[in-house]
């Protein structure tokens, strides 16, 4: 085969062989992977696994179905909040997982996006637990070149955001708008691409946000996040944080993302 076979250039790295072909011979559509369930049209991605089992068990949420992966079934929970059904799952780690996981959740039927979780902070004077809306995110990781142009940085759907700082200004909470640093590699977050990374405007470190906000422009659907802030990365030394105390816990971040969520 020819380059001019192609429907895309080659390029010297593969990584920037957008493929522009909507069709995949892979496709995450509910018959091919043999899901059988519906679910609401509004979805949290909730990255603290601790308090959504936490929810489950206080029956505040309910099993629904499960999505598949090699590590077996991860749950698929409903909750309902004034009056609307609201799904919520774990998308897992990393950007390929949770980005594969979105899709499968748009093919069963959800069509509105808040993702919450954790993120390691750039700067030093962000205390530990202080919540984030990223606006935008450098691509520094492999998935999202696969649905959207190659570039630095993607943006997330405006009027989501719009929703997420609303709920958080009704509630009077603090926070921070930023761009955020999406990596696939967690131990290589050195000094001086910390240094870039600062530079160019982010005050976080996660590794889905891009992919996740990439996703969600190529299906045409509207998705936000709202970050966490945990470990301190700025320093010489790894800071991680855990004994330091929080105005806001992780079930509170849940929570205001279903508020979020619920009115998107």
């Amino acid at each position: 085969m020819k380059d001019t076979d192609l429907k895309f250039k080659s390029k010297r790295y593969p990584i920037l062989e957008f493929d522009p072909d909507r069709i995949s011979v892979t496709g995450p559509e509910k018959e091919t992977l043999g899901y059988s369930f519906k679910v609401p049209e509004n979805c949290v991605l909730c990255f603290f696994n601790d308090v959504l089992l936490s929810l489950y068990k206080k029956r505040v949420t309910k099993i629904i179905g499960n999505l598949m992966s090699s590590m077996g079934p991860s749950p698929i929970y409903e909750a309902e909040f004034n009056g609307k059904k609201i799904a919520l799952f774990n998308p897992g780690v990393g950007a390929p997982l949770a980005a594969a996981f979105l899709e499968e959740i748009i093919s069963l039927g959800s069509r509105k996006f808040i993702a919450c979780g954790g993120a390691g902070v750039l700067d030093e004077k962000i205390s530990a637990g202080h919540l984030l809306v990223p606006t935008y995110a450098i691509r520094d990781e492999g998935t999202s070149y696969h649905y959207v142009p190659p570039g630095r940085e993607i943006g997330a759907n405006l009027s989501a955001v719009r929703t997420v700082t609303q709920t958080l200004t009704n509630h009077n909470i603090n926070y921070l708008l930023t761009k955020t640093w999406t990596t696939d590699a967690f131990y290589r977050e050195t000094k001086e691409k910390i240094r870039q990374r600062l530079l160019e405007g982010c005050l976080t470190v996660e590794m889905e946000a891009s992919a996740l906000f990439a996703v969600a422009e190529f299906k045409e659907v509207s998705l936000a996040e709202l970050l966490y802030a945990s470990d301190d990365v700025s320093g010489n030394i790894w800071d991680k944080r855990t004994t330091k105390e929080r105005k806001i816990t992780k079930q509170d971040v849940l929570y205001l993302s279903i508020e979020a969520c619920s009115m998107l």
